[in-house]
């Protein structure tokens, strides 16, 4: 375990050194500027804020989902698949593809475009001098995770209510072991309801543009891994304290009840509804350990 946690805490501090050799700040930055400055010749502000955020969402949803896709094809990671008596089919990756281009293109675009109305009226600016340095997107983005979790912790707590469940959020869940292109599969309802939470944080803390397609990625990331339906060792997003990770959202699904957090575990923690959760963990534990024996 401790070999295990060293080379990712190697890998994680490699790939900072990367990042911050590219992002303002580093003489190495000069390509990534470049290309910024020549989008900004290009395009205007509403293609960028609009079409640029579009493009970088479905760039990014797709290929966070493509690993998870490939993974049902290889055996040898099917050890680490968590339902591993419910194997991903073509017919429900293809029922799941098609309400997502739906969802994208008829409820989330539509929001999309109020992006540059929303840097307007707060004057956010555009250009690569105003843009501030990885280490404060990256915590701005812990910032809007924070705050995205804790509407979502309540928002998809309240769907799961009887009078309410089978109306909106039943439709997530037609799916009782999740996979990665699963994460946006949602009613329309919940995708605007949910969504909300995603804008909150930018509002409070965005003071740039590109903060939208960092925090954006981030989200994209992270709700991908958890309905990955994989627990795939070495995982950076581990890292991050009191991450849920897959096999805590990957509960929920199978069980529908508790575990309603996004991102975080303090929620469901302080409110006791992951009692059911580390039951079962705990049972898993003692299964494995006697296996080992």
């Amino acid at each position: 375990m401790e070999s295990n946690s060293s080379v990712v805490l190697a890998s994680a501090r490699l790939a900072v050194h990367y990042v911050d050799s590219l992002l303002p700040g580093n003489p190495l930055q000069e390509p990534l500027r470049g290309a910024w400055n020549l989008m900004l010749e290009r395009f205007t502000k509403f293609q960028i804020a609009t079409w640029g955020s579009l493009l970088v969402h479905q760039l990014v949803y797709f290929s966070f989902c493509l690993p998870g896709f490939v993974f049902q094809f290889i055996p040898a990671v099917q050890k680490y698949k968590i339902q591993s008596d419910k194997p991903e089919t073509i017919e429900k990756q293809w029922k799941c593809f098609k309400v997502l281009l739906f969802n994208h293109f008829f409820i989330q675009l539509p929001l999309i475009c109020g992006t540059y109305y929303f840097t307007e009226f707060f004057n956010i600016p555009y250009d690569w001098d105003s843009m501030p340095r990885w280490q404060i997107i990256a915590a701005q983005c812990l910032g809007c995770a924070v705050v995205e979790d804790t509407w979502h912790y309540f928002l998809h707590r309240l769907l799961h209510h009887k009078r309410i469940y089978k109306y909106i959020h039943k439709v997530h869940h037609e799916f009782t072991a999740p996979f990665s292109m699963q994460a946006e599969y949602a009613h329309p309802a919940e995708t605007l309801i949910l969504g909300m939470g995603f804008f909150i944080g930018i509002m409070l803390f965005c003071n740039h543009v590109i903060l939208l397609w960092a925090w954006v990625t981030f989200r994209l990331l992270e709700t991908i891994d958890v309905h990955s339906g994989y627990d795939i060792p070495l995982n950076p997003l581990h890292l991050i304290p009191f991450y849920g990770g897959a096999r805590f959202h990957d509960f929920h699904h199978m069980n529908f009840i508790g575990n309603y957090s996004s991102t975080f575990t303090w929620w469901d923690k302080l409110f006791g509804t992951d009692s059911q959760y580390r039951v079962y963990h705990d049972k898993m534990k003692e299964t494995e350990v006697k296996k080992s024996k």
